[in-house]
């Protein structure tokens, strides 16, 4: 499968490529991302290769982000083709509490910055970044729904919100008429694969594609860190990377450089060598075939490692080296999620094996890029 092999974004009918661009490192304003030149060329990589879908946020880098994509894009003409997609809920003014949050004041004040930033009359698609914990979902789900009508946005997405948030929205949008949530990003890699509790069944059951961001673990899973080389402890790390400068006591979501993920890291180098692939290519191949998943954001602060990236779903991983990655990668089954296993749903269904599985509208359709015909 290649870039211009498109995806259809959750039951909607956009079209998106199966890799995605993130591009939180596009500024140094934080310190481990790529001057514009780079980043130029990083974009550039990306759309030649057939790639039309862009992920920034408002967030990101101060603003430096979403202007260089906007830069980019109309330096090359590319506005129609490209789906650009961006986020809006963290505070950008310190001090004002309506500067940051889901609700309607703020969604309206961000969605405004990143229209101007992007150099871009509309939006294609407009997440929610992270849950304020307190905005009501149907005061988000009513100014997503009056954007789209205003032509400002042209789908609705969800990020890092719960399961049952996420399933309101879609159920208010189908009750009152909104704009359903075509999208939900959450983190999902071969050392974080919690999603697969409650988003492969909302995002499967709902019509949600599930868009992963930090399917290499935050470059844990790239092949920066070989146990072959020596990196058999998180002890043994060195370097300049973000894990590294973030520090001793990382924040959550952070903690990346654990001894159970350095074991993962172990067997998906010994699995790469099996395939005769690169680590990174094995990881976002493994991830692409999870069930809901509809595009995976990939992002990069050199070439090579991009194009590395891009070339990850050319080829098949084999049933057995998936099985061996599953095996060695597999989460911990917390209350209610154990209920759920085999054993239990044994004795649910008088021990009789009963296959159900709801519709994947990620994966209903894959729409190849059109062939010239010949008169």
């Amino acid at each position: 499968m290649t870039l211009d092999h498109y995806t259809l974004l959750g039951h909607s009918g956009l079209r998106v490529s199966p890799i995605s661009l993130g591009t939180m490192t596009f500024g140094t304003e934080w310190g481990w991302g790529v001057d514009e030149t780079t980043a130029r060329q990083l974009f550039d990589l990306y759309v030649d290769a057939g790639g039309n879908f862009i992920d920034t946020a408002d967030l990101y880098t101060e603003g430096t982000s979403e202007q260089w994509i906007g830069r980019f894009t109309a330096a090359r003409g590319l506005r129609e083709r490209l789906v650009i997609a961006t986020k809006y809920s963290y505070n950008a003014q310190p001090g004002n509490p309506n500067a940051g949050g889901n609700h309607r004041k703020n969604l309206l004040r961000a969605l405004e910055g990143s229209l101007k930033r992007l150099g871009t009359d509309y939006i294609d698609l407009y997440y929610l970044h992270t849950w304020d914990r307190m905005t009501p979902v149907d005061e988000v789900m009513r100014a997503m729904d009056d954007a789209v009508r205003a032509g400002k946005i042209r789908y609705v997405g969800l990020s890092d919100v719960p399961a049952w948030y996420a399933g309101r929205a879609q159920t208010l949008a189908d009750w009152r008429g909104f704009e359903p949530v075509a999208a939900m990003q959450v983190e999902y890699s071969m050392i974080e694969r919690n999603a697969e509790h409650e988003f492969a069944d909302l995002a499967t059951n709902l019509g949600m594609g599930l868009v992963p961001w930090s399917p290499l673990g935050m470059g844990v899973l790239s092949g920066k860190y070989r146990p072959s080389q020596g990196a058999q402890r998180p002890t043994d790390v060195t370097g300049s990377g973000r894990l590294q400068t973030i520090g001793a006591n990382p924040p959550p979501g952070f903690d990346k450089l654990s001894a159970r993920n350095f074991a993962i890291v172990a067997e998906l180098e010994t699995v790469a060598n099996i395939a005769n692939r690169p680590m990174a290519q094995v990881a976002l191949n493994w991830l692409h075939q999870k069930r809901g998943v509809a595009s995976i954001i990939v992002g990069a602060t050199k070439a090579a490692q991009l194009e590395e990236s891009l070339c990850a779903l050319d080829f098949v991983l084999a049933s057995e080296l998936v099985d061996r990655l599953d095996a060695a990668s597999e989460p911990s089954h917390p209350f209610p999620y154990y209920m759920f296993a085999d054993g239990h749903q044994a004795r649910i269904h008088g021990q009789v094996n009963v296959a159900a599985q709801p519709p994947d509208y990620s994966r209903s359709q894959r729409v190849p890029a059109p062939q010239p015909t010949s008169t």
